[in-house]
């Protein structure tokens, strides 16, 4: 199976894709007439704005908090609406609208924000060496009563979520998927990424066995709440509805984490984004959120080398975002690599640096579920050969399949923090996150490439901020620290000075990343992070050079990315169609067969 790299280092250095003086010079005129177009400051999101007005449409409305939501349900009906479902965790309701009518609900003083229930899609070895899981466990922590909601494709039984007497360790399964009841998984993702969460290697444990595929948390348990179907599709609507699930729910089997191996293309600020707004109100009733960067670091449109490319809900600076690390085929961590395809940060319009995390994501082997990746990618189920001695055992394993993605790489996160949580209750989500990334793993080479040999394309990756985050996680260091933060770890925004034409970090003063020598930038992103005297993590002294993709006289140019106003509007060059492309690129585009070694 082909394998992929990540791409942060200098742009790309792309063959046959090198941009003359004409081309570059078009770049800048377009980008520079845009520089002063923002997040739509409209109440209704700007994919809207075309649709036919005699129809009705699917949309998530939010409302204030200064009313009752029953009040807010007869504003919809007021307009001919009707009401589908309740979305609690973003103060609001799913509803059938008719276009025609949306400029009267959006002028209801008490509606927030109105957009569309978008569609959603999966981010597609063992990755315990790389991030000292087994010390973890050689220290009794394996997840034992901590339990991840997966939202996800559903989870099908397997003995690897088998407890000790044989009972399912999936214990509450229901689907959010409209029309279909079934929680088993049709698609093949959802149970893949339980067996990295709590898979416990019983289908690979034996005299004959010589590879055991154990999850980072093999102790844990999984509420399994699906919303993807059997294509890996699925909506705002369910992933919202399966979060104020989990938060109902978090008490009765205490669940600590929530594992988001999903997502799709940033459309509006986090500040109006109704899935954004979902996680931050899970995030803030004492659960976890762990959600998948993206697919989409090979995106080089308008020569951003795949930066600007982090998808939502990971675009949300509560939740833990993580990017895809290779473990090159060895346990040591010391030539992992990142993984072309992982997104890139910042976030598009909010600029919030991303991702937080890097972990393993390529090449994963797990458990097999059945369903549609399985007869698409035949050749990733995993051959007995590989890990059983048996000479009988000759054909392809029934239990085990392998993966590459982001979508592997926050599934090995969330069971990470499910045997910290074991270890240490008290933590809240801000001081788990934070413990993680100060104590992650901060040594990188300057750059890594990879030629992709069915296009010649090289991508170069660069290990800055918006590659890496604060580096590759570290499951042994962060259970060694006892430090515990104060203050919420909110991800910091990029800043760009015109002035000194370098780009900072920037935080509030209620974040806990402040100036003391132990949550200080530089303790957390690690000191080779920044530049010169200034805690700039961008500038001309960079390895990027002074005319790059952040300078002044880059394709993009200061004023149009940087400036008070980003690039951004419906009927520009990011309009959703243009940077993601027509159809948005997935796991299952580049990252399925994972990235070559």
């Amino acid at each position: 199976m082909g394998r992929d790299k990540n791409l942060r280092e200098r742009g790309p250095v792309v063959r046959n894709l090198t941009l003359d003086s004409k081309m570059m010079k078009r770049l800048l005129v377009i980008l520079i007439a845009l520089s002063g177009l923002a997040f739509a400051k409209s109440k209704v999101s700007p994919e809207l704005n075309g649709a036919n007005g005699s129809n009705s449409v699917n949309v998530i409305v939010q409302f204030t908090t200064a009313g009752p939501l029953s009040q807010y349900a007869s504003d919809i009906s007021s307009v001919g609406g009707t009401i589908l479902q309740r979305l609690k965790s973003t103060n609001g309701y799913l509803a059938s609208v008719p276009v025609s009518s949306l400029p009267n609900l959006a002028a209801d003083p008490n509606v927030v924000y109105i957009s569309p229930d978008r569609q959603l899609q999966t981010y597609l070895s063992n990755a315990a060496p790389a991030i000292n899981a087994p010390a973890a466990w050689s220290a009794g922590y394996n997840g034992s009563g901590i339990t991840v909601a997966l939202i996800d494709s559903g989870v099908s039984d397997r003995p690897d979520l088998h407890s000790a007497n044989g009972g399912s360790r999936v214990v509450f399964s229901t689907s959010l998927t409209p029309g279909d009841s079934t929680t088993s998984d049709q698609f093949g993702h959802g149970t893949h990424l339980a067996g990295i969460i709590a898979g416990n290697g019983a289908a690979s444990t034996g005299s004959q066995y010589f590879r055991t595929f154990t999850g980072i948390a093999p102790g844990a348990l999984i509420v399994n709440l699906r919303v993807l179907d059997k294509n890996g599709n699925g909506s705002d609507s369910a992933v919202i509805a399966a979060i104020d699930q989990a938060i109902a729910l978090k008490d009765t089997y205490n669940i600590r984490v929530i594992n988001l191996s999903l997502g799709r293309p940033v459309i509006e600020s986090y500040t109006l984004d109704p899935l954004c707004q979902a996680v931050e109100a899970a995030w803030k009733a004492g659960i976890v959120v762990v959600t998948a960067a993206g697919n989409n670091g090979r995106n080089i449109a308008f020569g951003s080398n795949g930066y600007w490319t982090i998808t939502a809900p990971g675009n949300d600076p509560y939740v833990i975002t993580v990017g895809a690390m290779k473990t090159m085929g060895t346990p040591e961590r010391d030539d992992d690599l990142i993984a072309s395809y992982s997104s890139k940060g910042p976030t598009l319009g909010d600029n919030i640096v991303k991702p937080d995390l890097v972990a393993p994501g390529n090449h994963i082997v797990s458990l097999r579920g059945a369903g549609t990746l399985n007869q698409t990618f035949p050749n990733n189920v995993v051959a007995k050969s590989y890990y059983s001695t048996n000479g009988s055992d000759n054909g392809n394993s029934g239990q085990y399949f392998m993966l590459s993605g982001t979508s592997t790489a926050a599934a090995v996160t969330s069971g990470a923090v499910a045997d910290l949580l074991e270890a240490q209750p008290q933590l809240t989500p801000d001081q788990v996150k934070a413990r993680l990334m100060k104590t992650a793993y901060k040594q990188f080479p300057r750059y890594s490439s990879i030629t992709d040999p069915s296009t010649g394309i090289t991508y170069t990756d660069q290990y800055d901020v918006f590659t890496i985050g604060a580096g590759y996680l570290d499951l042994q260091a962060a259970l060694a620290s006892n430090e515990v933060s104060t203050g919420v770890a909110l991800s910091p925004t990029a800043y760009f000075d015109p002035d000194t034409q370098n780009i900072y970090l920037m935080g509030d003063s209620s974040v806990v990343w402040g100036n003391s020598a132990v949550w200080g930038s530089s303790a957390v992103w690690g000191s080779n992070a920044f530049i010169a005297d200034q805690s700039a993590v961008w500038g001309s002294s960079a390895v990027w050079g002074s005319s790059t993709v952040w300078g002044s006289s880059a394709v993009w140019g200061s004023s149009a990315v940087w400036g008070s106003s980003a690039v951004w509007g419906s009927s520009t060059v990011w309009g959703s169609s243009a940077v993601w492309g027509s159809s948005t690129p997935t796991s299952l585009d580049i990252a399925i067969n994972g990235d070559t070694q």
